[in-house]
């Protein structure tokens, strides 16, 4: 599988996903998590805050990266764009359609804040695989993960549909749009068990600042 090499150049990231796929990224970020008791975004894992760390990764691969959420304030001073919901109250599914309203590219790369170990190899590799598709969703079994996926700016009617309607499942509007899934065999060359691995309390903290050591 080819490897990216993080060039940081905007021709060099188009030819390396295929001619003529333009995309950005978008990091989700929330408030206080009720299990972590802090916001997860602002937590100090390895060489800076957890935010900092994703958005540096991601800025080596995308030409445009901006954070979206319910609460911009915490996030201005990272000299990124910060992008409020639009649908207040709604989770997810409210940053998802917030990033994809602000981005100035057509498919935008969206993943939660509280992924410590993004795999730009697997972030490229979904990229590479939107073309004809609204959504590109990684599906590990009877699992999907939507905070980890590619969506189109074809899916906005669809997604404000549900959200019109009170429908805040990440997942809701995937019937009314083209979504391509990556079964776990189509992504066997990526380590899924780090990827995935997310924070959500104290315990899964210390264990990412461990495995953050380890790979350093």
């Amino acid at each position: 599988m080819e490897k990216f090499q993080g060039k940081g150049a905007f021709r060099e990231i188009e030819n390396f996903f295929g001619a003529g796929i333009r995309a950005g990224a978008a990091v989700l970020v929330g408030g206080q998590s009720r299990r972590m008791g802090l916001n997860k975004a602002l937590l100090k894992i390895g060489p800076g805050r957890l935010i900092e760390n994703i958005t540096a990764k991601l800025k080596t691969l995308f030409p445009e990266v901006l954070l979206a959420g319910s609460d911009p304030e915490p996030y201005v001073s990272l000299g990124l764009p910060v992008v409020g919901d639009v649908y207040r109250g709604c989770g997810p599914l409210a940053g998802i359609h917030a990033a994809l309203k602000a981005a100035a590219n057509p498919y935008v790369f969206i993943m939660a804040c509280d992924l410590p170990f993004v795999d730009l190899d697997l972030v490229a590799f979904l990229v590479k695989n939107a073309p004809g598709y609204d959504a590109v969703v990684p599906r590990l079994g009877a699992y999907l993960e939507p905070l980890c996926a590619v969506y189109g700016k074809g899916c906005l009617p669809a997604i404000e549909a549900s959200l019109n309607k009170g429908r805040c499942k990440v997942t809701a509007f995937f019937p009314e749009v083209a979504v391509k899934y990556l079964d776990r065999e189509e992504l066997s060359g990526f380590n899924l068990d780090r990827i995935f691995f997310n924070l959500n309390s104290p315990k899964e903290l210390k264990k990412a600042i461990e495995l953050g050591k380890s790979l350093s």
